[in-house]
């Protein structure tokens, strides 16, 4: 493993002018250099990302290493589709390839799910989250490479899902099962204390529009029903300030809002309006997207933990996959009739990505073409500072969407 470098040495900026748009040669660099460090830094040898580095002890370390994976999957994927560099689309199957890997064979009562473990604090139990949101990737790997496996692994785990977890009435989807013993968490959770109710351990996740790939791979009706139905459940939950306060890990309680959670549902608001033209999910999506608008600061970034009170931010941790994920949401805004109110925060995005990455030759390997994003914590008597694979996964998205609008063909 390379070694560490001292904290004050860390951050070797590549910086465009600040108030210009981002040129288009640029963007491709960073595109091209932020890929290769996805695919030669971010994974292991296996294909799985080794997800947050600490800057204190020039250690990664792993927690839900599928949804990571899923995630610069994504990326390398968007990457090449702009650079048509082909050792990007080459170390995204080798990570496709590990997701393979993950598929249940031997548990009949798990058998198709994947073996998605969260580990960290949530430990050998598996959130629908990371199978919803870890396999967009998996789905467009298979569009470019013609290889049908990793949709097929995606879409079986999303039929047990539908048979095990989901709640058609309710429009909601079990959170958590247990990798162990095949027991789904339909009355506890490791989030919750005492007596919990159906919102506290399931949730109208449609993060990723999963049951929306699926049926465009098979064609089968009953995935397109559930995404629909989905879609629906998010527009009568969301909350008048364009959040779903109601589910982790947003808290009405301490009024905190999660940085992505909201934008995922947002987005897959939008691919149901181009599934089926019903603007009340563009009019939702739309709500998100302004809301999230009153987070950026004036230089462009995003702070990891945002309240309902916006002076209550917590400006500890820069959340670098939140200024890209929300550049990406009002992209797709703009996209769909949208263009001059999301123009300034998609340019203030576009500078602080671009700006804030670190150099193809910074003295530390493990850094080198990352993404800036930033977790503080405090454990055990230490502060861990942490830069976070997702920064990159998410800013490669960001950058080619963006270049695609301002100056693909």
């Amino acid at each position: 493993m390379p070694r560490a470098y001292p904290f004050f040495v860390c951050l070797c900026f590549s910086l465009t002018t600040l108030g210009q748009q981002p040129a288009a040669e640029a963007i491709k660099t960073a595109l091209q250099e932020g890929g290769h460090y996805a695919g030669q830094v971010l994974l292991d040898e296996e294909g799985w990302s080794r997800c947050d580095y600490d800057w204190m002890d020039g250690k990664w370390h792993a927690y839900e290493t599928a949804w990571h994976t899923g995630q610069v999957i994504n990326g390398l994927l968007y990457a090449y589709e702009i650079t048509q560099d082909s050792s990007l689309l080459a170390t995204a199957r080798h990570a496709g390839n590990w997701w393979v890997t993950l598929t249940i064979e031997d548990d009949p009562r798990l058998k198709g799910y994947l073996r998605a473990v969260h580990g960290d604090e949530v430990g050998a139990l598996i959130n629908f989250t990371t199978i919803a949101d870890g396999t967009p990737g998996l789905f467009r790997l298979s569009r470019l490479t013609g290889d049908p496996r990793y949709a097929e692994v995606a879409t079986r785990a999303g039929q047990w899902a539908l048979d095990h977890l989901y709640l058609e009435e309710e429009g909601l989807i079990y959170d958590l099962v247990d990798a162990q013993t095949g027991e789904i968490w339909t009355d506890k959770s490791p989030f919750y204390e005492g007596e919990l109710t159906v919102h506290q351990v399931a949730r109208p996740n449609n993060e990723g529009f999963l049951f929306k790939d699926m049926y465009e791979f098979t064609g089968e009706e009953r995935y397109r029903e559930a995404f629909i139905n989905l879609c629906n459940s998010l527009v009568e939950k969301q909350h008048d300030n364009g959040f779903w306060m109601d589910y982790h890990p947003n808290s009405i309680e301490k009024g905190r809002i999660h940085p992505r959670s909201n934008i995922w549902y947002a987005e897959s608001l939008i691919a149901g309006y181009e599934l089926t033209g019903d603007r009340r999910y563009l009019e939702a999506a739309y709500r998100t997207g302004k809301a999230v608008v009153d987070w950026q600061q004036k230089d462009g970034v995003i702070y990891y933990r945002n309240y309902t009170e916006p002076e209550r931010m917590n400006r500890s941790s820069i959340c670098g996959s939140a200024v890209s994920f929300a550049g990406i949401l009002w992209l797709e805004l703009r996209e769909h009739g949208y263009q001059e109110e999301f123009e300034k925060p998609i340019q203030e995005a576009a500078r602080w990505v671009m700006q804030n990455r670190f150099a193809a030759d910074h003295p530390d390997p493990n850094l080198r073409g990352a993404f800036l994003e930033t977790r503080r914590r405090h454990k055990d008597g230490r502060t861990l500072i942490r830069v976070r694979d997702i920064a990159t996964s998410f800013g490669l998205r960001f950058l080619a969407i963006y270049y695609q609008t301002y100056y693909g063909a």
